[in-house]
């Protein structure tokens, strides 16, 4: 999704900064970049704030469209002010615990949560799900930005539609029945002008109806070019789960169903091994039948096989993406990968359940590397790790099979198993194991020197 799609959702065009004279108030009319929100969310909130002053106080402004000036008076007239703090509570917590129990939502919020929340110690988003009129039924997140969702009062059963905030995320979904994202100052009231939020609508699938609206807030520095783009895809996943033959609802729903969060039914693992050798990687079920895997999520469960303590979702978007890595992309892949493999995979931290560590064919070579099958292992370790990976946690594991297994086959001082190591696309560039042959079969030897040219020796 890039900058200029998603600023089109409010009449934006992406502008450059400069100044194209004074407006009305003196005031120097100044574009801005909009990539500025994700470059330096601190500049492009300041600059909002000033246009939103002056905005609020009848003046113009270039970064402010006309068809959100519009909506910031339409709240007014419904008599919100900008320095209002309280939303419009509709129930207390006791009743929205009953509102959830007969929504048809329930079912699908337990893999909304594992998609998108991050209710870790460290987490900095949170995630919001209304009914059709915006009000807030569920919301997830770390502890530290529950605290400061409740100072704005953003809590379940708050009224986030226009007429009980004013103008949000939420309430323009409401409006308009697409996605939308607001930034700081575009935001009507001025205590949310430290939020980015970004909503969308989920309708049944057959009938097209609004069930309620998804919504990730957070900081301003929390927004990203991609977080519309995971909205959307969540929104996909809910809907698609809404669409299968019990409709998303939930069985005798007038009898009491605990409002906790529900564990995502998965089908019971049948998953036997990962082919990750080469580059066309797949899983292996009972029976035979092979399932490909895109490449992200094999270089995903090659890293849950290098490692039985597990990663965090943290851990494996740093390793995977570097320093933009997001826990929202990992856990889209995840939510997907589980779907894949049922209860192979468990969560917090993300792990293979007991019995499918070293399950892949790289981890069956260095399980054999350990027992002193060095001649199993060469034959099992056909290809490259994931060849096709550029990622430098699966170079890294790549790099330690070649290490580990040409160590083992040098150190074997059989001559079969160097020739059939240096034969390899892995073992063609092992200096030292061309020198190891050279000792075991003499430096005239046609296959040392036939090996010794293909290694630059």
């Amino acid at each position: 999704m890039s900058c200029i799609t998603i600023a089109s959702q409010w009449g934006f065009q992406p502008r450059y900064t400069g100044t194209a004279g004074k407006d009305a108030a003196g005031e120097e009319d100044t574009v801005l970049d909009y990539g500025l929100r994700f470059s330096d969310p601190a500049k492009y909130s300041r600059a909002l704030r000033r246009a939103h002053e002056l905005v609020i106080s009848g003046v113009p402004r270039p970064e402010i469209p006309n068809d959100l000036a519009d909506l910031w008076r339409r709240s007014m007239a419904l008599g919100i002010s900008p320095d209002q703090h309280s939303p419009r509570h509709l129930h207390d917590a006791a009743d929205v615990l009953e509102l959830r129990r007969e929504h048809r939502l329930q079912q699908v919020m337990p893999a909304l949560q594992d998609l998108l929340a991050d209710d870790s110690s460290s987490g900095r988003h949170l995630l919001v799900l209304t009914d059709a009129s915006g009000e807030v039924l569920w919301r997830v997140g770390s502890p530290d930005v529950l605290r400061r969702a409740d100072r704005l009062e953003f809590s379940e059963g708050a009224d986030w539609s226009e007429a009980g905030i004013g103008t949000n995320a939420i309430s323009e979904v409401l409006v308009r029945g697409r996605p939308v994202q607001l930034f700081s100052a575009e935001h009507l009231v001025r205590t949310h002008h430290e939020w980015a939020c970004t909503a969308a609508p989920i309708t049944d699938p057959l009938t097209g109806e609004l069930l309620g609206v998804l919504d990730v807030s957070g900081p301003l520095d929390t927004i990203s070019a991609d977080t519309l783009r995971m909205v959307r895809c969540a929104v996909r996943v809910a809907e698609a789960l809404l669409g299968t033959p019990d409709g998303g609802r939930i069985p005798g729903a007038s009898s009491p169903v605990r409002a906790s969060r529900q564990p995502v039914r998965r089908p019971v693992a049948a998953v036997e091994s990962l082919q990750l050798l080469g580059d066309r990687p797949s899983a292996v079920f009972r029976g035979g039948s092979r399932v490909p895997l895109t490449l992200r999520r094999a270089e995903i469960l090659a890293l849950l096989d290098s490692r039985s303590q597990g990663w965090s979702a943290e851990e494996l978007a740093f390793e995977l993406y570097g320093d933009t890595g997001t826990t929202a992309a990992i856990r889209t892949e995840m939510f997907r990968i589980r779907s894949m493999l049922g209860d192979a995979v468990e969560s917090n931290p993300y792990r293979f359940v007991a019995g499918l560590a070293g399950c892949s064919d790289s981890g069956r070579v260095l399980r054999l590397l350990h027992e002193g099958q060095v001649a199993d292992a060469l034959e099992v370790y056909r290809a490259p790790l994931l060849s096709r990976s550029g990622a430098l946690a699966v170079q890294l594991l790549r790099d330690q099979l070649d290490l580990a297994l040409g160590s083992a086959v040098r150190s074997s001082r059989d001559a079969g198993l160097l020739i059939r190591w240096l034969s390899t696309d892995m073992g063609s560039v092992d200096s030292e194991a061309v020198e190891a042959l050279k000792r075991l079969v003499g430096r005239a030897d046609a296959r040392y020197l036939s090996f010794r040219a293909s290694a630059g020796g």
